[in-house]
C-alpha cells in the first residue's frame, strides 16, 4: 500500500482509466508527467494502450502526494525523487565531457575535409598542373 493509504487492487496491469481513479487525477496528467518523471513509462499493449504495473501506480501516487500535498514544482518532486532513489538522474557531466570531445574530433574532421576540397578543386581549376599529386597523409590518420 502506497505511504498515502491509497488503495490499490491487485493486479498485474492497470490500464489509463483505472490508473487515473486510483490516484486520482485525470488520463491526460498521468501523460503529462511521463513526459516529465523518467521512473514513470508505462509498457504499451499490442493495441498501443498505456498499461502500467503496480510500481507505476505506486510512483505515480508518489508524484501526486509530492506535487498536490507538499507542493513541491514539477523541477522539485524530481529532485525529491532522484534523492530518494526513485528516479534516474539526467545524464550527467561525464557523457557532457565524451559529447565535447565528439564534437572537437568532428570539427577537425570537417577542416581537413574542406581543405582537401580546395585542394582538388584547385588541381581541377588549373589544366596545366599534373593531376597526379603527391599528398601527404600522416600514419596516425590511417588508424
Amino acid at each position: 500500500m502506497p505511504e498515502d493509504g491509497t488503495a490499490v487492487p491487485l493486479k498485474l496491469y492497470y490500464r489509463i482509466g483505472e490508473v487515473a481513479d486510483i490516484v486520482g487525477v485525470e488520463p491526460h496528467v498521468l501523460r503529462y508527467w511521463e513526459t516529465e518523471f523518467r521512473s514513470v513509462r508505462p509498457q504499451k499493449s499490442r493495441s498501443g494502450q498505456r498499461v502500467y504495473s503496480r510500481r507505476d501506480v505506486d510512483k505515480l501516487i508518489r508524484v501526486r502526494d509530492l506535487l498536490y500535498s507538499q507542493g513541491f514544482t514539477i523541477a522539485g518532486a524530481r529532485k525529491k525523487l532522484q534523492q530518494s532513489g526513485h528516479e534516474p538522474s539526467p545524464t550527467g557531466e561525464p557523457a557532457l565531457l565524451a559529447a565535447q570531445g565528439i564534437r572537437e574530433s568532428l570539427l577537425l574532421l570537417r577542416e581537413d575535409v574542406v581543405a582537401s576540397i580546395q585542394r582538388l578543386s584547385s588541381i581541377a581549376s588549373d589544366p596545366e598542373q599534373p593531376l597526379t599529386q603527391e599528398i601527404d597523409i600522416p600514419d596516425d590518420d590511417l588508424a
